[in-house]
């Protein structure tokens, strides 16, 4: 017994030792028992835990089998012989992971963690659309709800929507339903973007007012930004892309200070393997996220709830608007 508590406390120390600039002490002290429980756990149910880059690090960093942004975690989960995939993120990206693994059982730990997004339209609304634009092609944002993939061509991401538009023959586009993310990037390519009244919650409260002031107070800081913030936003930015590729540029260029300018915890969980860059940290917190817990997460695993599942005649046709995605070309 004493030799199991022994590894359980060395497991949890070492853990402790990678985020310790970003949890605090005390904190742990109640975090730690509840990760080695999960951790435990999974083994035993033969499951994995994804874990979204808005994560707190606790989760990002301590139980996450796989972690990143929402279609890589589906991806990768698809690829494991995991039984089971815990979804630490918002709904529809524990639909996405049943679309992509309909073998697997997806179990997210809080079934109220919404997503202002997703919820802004509705696979009847993109009925109506194809009745009003019947020869344009919809492309429809991975943040979606399944229903609303199923009633698309084509779904895109942050990072590939540019290639998407572009990879479509028709020379007017209708793109839902982030209309920042959708007018970002109908200033990138000659194509007509129609766009529809959906936002982040997150992102559309950034000001370009706020990132000129944080230009003025931290002259030498790289500011990134994600393409859902309002294109005043971005221009302000010195870069903007992904949650993905801001990770990326911070690893690979080692600014001295960034500034990221998305919801709070991506930069924790950033800074955790990057010791070497200062994080100025804006904070516009996703209440949706944040419902996701450590101890919602333990129960999930105890009790096995709570189970997504999706129609398999929606999550065929979902399935094949995520395809063709895939298939082009960056």
């Amino acid at each position: 017994m004493f030799d199991t508590v022994m590894k359980q406390q060395s497991a949890t120390d070492a853990l402790y030792a990678k985020v310790s600039r970003v949890i605090d002490p005390l904190s742990w002290r109640e975090f730690a028992p509840v990760i080695d429980r999960i951790n435990r756990l999974k083994r035993e149910r033969n499951a994995v835990i994804l874990a979204h880059n808005y994560m707190t690090p606790e989760i990002f960093h301590c139980v996450a089998d796989f972690s990143g942004d929402s279609l890589q975690l589906a991806q990768q989960a698809a690829q494991t012989d995991a039984e089971v995939i815990v979804q630490a993120g918002v709904h529809f990206m524990a639909e996405t992971s049943k679309i992509l693994s309909p073998e697997k059982t997806v179990l997210i730990p809080d079934v109220k963690a919404g997503c202002s997004l997703a919820s802004s339209i509705t696979a009847a609304d993109v009925r109506l659309l194809r009745e009003k634009y019947p020869n344009v092609p919809i492309v429809t944002y991975v943040n979606t709800s399944a229903g609303v993939k199923a009633e698309s061509d084509i779904c895109c991401t942050s990072s590939n929507a540019l290639a998407v538009v572009e990879s479509l023959p028709s020379d007017t586009v209708l793109m839902i339903p982030d209309q920042y993310l959708a007018r970002n990037t109908a200033q990138k390519t000659k194509k007509k973007i129609l766009t529809w009244q959906g936002a982040c919650e997150v992102h559309e409260r950034f000001t370009p007012e706020e990132i000129r002031k944080f230009r003025a107070a931290w002259p030498d800081a790289v500011i990134l930004a994600h393409p859902e913030c309002p294109p005043e936003v971005v221009a302000e930015a010195d870069f903007a892309g992904s949650t993905k590729a801001m990770s990326d540029y911070v690893t690979e260029k080692r600014p001295k200070r960034v500034v990221m300018i998305t919801e709070c915890s991506m930069s924790d969980n950033v800074s955790v393997n990057n010791p070497d860059v200062e994080f100025v940290r804006p904070c516009n917190l996703c209440p949706h996220m944040k419902r996701i817990t450590l101890d919602k997460i333990l129960h999930c695993l105890e009790t096995m709830t709570h189970e997504v599942t999706v129609d398999p005649a929606i999550a065929a046709r979902a399935r094949r608007a995520v395809e063709n995605m895939l298939a082009v070309k960056p």
